[in-house]
C-alpha cells in the first residue's frame, strides 16, 4: 500500500505503522517490534481493562467513582468533571465533556480497589495476555503511561474490530457515544460542539478540524497521543490503522496525520476494489 510510504518523509527520528483488517495486518511499514512511549493512547488499553472487570462484575459501569455522583461510565467518557490532571472538580456530573487523565488514575484505583490486583497487573491480564501483546506495559500513570509497538497494537486494533476479549454487546457500547451533547474540547483541535465520546474511546462524528482523515466514517473511533502516536478503527471501512512515533504531537502533525489517514482509507477501498 503506497500509503505508508509517506511515512519515510515524515519529521520524526522513528516511526512504525500498520494497517490491519478483521483478519489482521495488511501492510506494515518500520520496525513492529520497536517499542514506543504510547501517552494518551494509554487510555484505549485501560478502558478495555476496566471493561473487562465490568464483565467479570468485578465493578459496574454505574459505580460511584471519582467526584460526587460520578460514575465509571462518567470517568470513561470524560463526563465526571473533573480536571485534566488533577482531581479537582471543574464542572458538574454530565454537563460538560472534560478531557481529563486525572479521571483515568481513579478507574484505575477503583479496579485495583474492587479486584486486589495491582492494576498494571490486571492490564497485562485482561487484555495484553489474552491478545499476545508482550511488549506492551503500563509503567506510569493509566492516563498516560504505557508502552507498546505497532504489533501489539495492530492485534489490540483487530480485537476491537472482531471483538473477543469483550462481549459483542459491551464492545458496541465501549465505542457509542455516552452521555450525548456534551460539548469539549479535543487536546490540540479546539471546541468540538458536540464532543462526542464513548466508554475511553474518542468518536470522530463530524468533528472538524480532527486528527483523522476527512474520509474516516462518523463512526470511526480511537485515541492520539501527545507522544506522536495514534490509533483509530473505522467500523464502517472495516480497518484499522496505527503510527506510533517518537516526536512529540505538535503543529507539524495537524496536516500529514490527516493527510496520511485519507490516504491510506483510499489504499483500503482500492484494496476491497480489487
Amino acid at each position: 500500500m503506497s500509503s505508508l510510504n509517506a511515512l519515510a518523509q515524515w519529521p520524526v527520528d522513528n516511526v512504525s505503522a500498520a494497517i490491519v483488517s478483521t483478519s489482521g495486518v495488511i501492510d506494515q511499514f518500520g520496525d513492529p517490534t520497536r517499542v514506543f512511549e504510547l501517552a494518551s493512547v494509554t487510555k484505549p488499553l485501560v478502558a478495555q481493562a476496566v471493561l473487562v472487570a465490568v464483565e467479570e462484575e468485578a465493578v459496574s459501569l454505574d459505580d460511584p467513582a471519582g467526584p460526587p455522583d460520578a460514575t465509571i461510565a462518567h470517568l470513561l467518557s470524560h463526563a465526571s468533571g473533573l480536571d485534566f490532571a488533577s482531581r479537582e472538580v471543574i464542572a458538574p456530573v454530565a454537563t460538560q465533556r472534560i478531557y481529563s487523565s486525572a479521571g483515568f488514575e481513579v478507574l484505575a484505583e477503583t479496579v485495583q480497589a474492587a479486584t486486589d490486583i495491582d492494576f498494571a497487573t490486571y492490564l497485562r491480564q485482561a487484555v495484553c495476555e489474552p491478545l499476545g501483546m508482550s511488549s506492551t506495559e503500563l509503567v506510569g500513570p493509566a492516563g498516560h503511561g504505557a508502552r507498546s509497538c505497532v504489533a501489539d497494537l495492530a492485534r489490540f486494533a483487530t480485537d476491537l474490530l472482531s471483538p473477543t476479549v469483550l462481549s459483542a454487546d459491551l464492545a458496541t457500547d465501549a465505542v457509542s457515544v455516552q452521555f450525548p451533547g456534551l460539548d469539549g474540547f479535543v487536546p490540540g483541535y479546539g471546541k468540538q460542539k458536540p464532543n462526542d465520546w464513548g466508554l475511553g474511546f474518542e468518536i470522530r462524528s463530524h468533528k472538524s478540524p480532527h486528527w483523522t482523515g476527512t474520509q474516516n466514517s462518523p463512526r470511526t473511533f480511537g485515541h492520539f497521543g501527545q507522544a506522536g502516536t495514534f490509533c483509530w478503527v473505522d467500523p464502517e471501512l472495516q480497518a484499522a490503522c496505527v503510527v506510533l512515533t517518537d516526536r512529540d504531537f505538535g503543529a507539524w502533525a495537524k496536516p500529514l496525520w490527516s493527510e496520511f489517514n485519507d490516504a491510506v482509507i483510499d489504499d483500503v477501498r482500492s484494496r476491497t476494489r480489487s
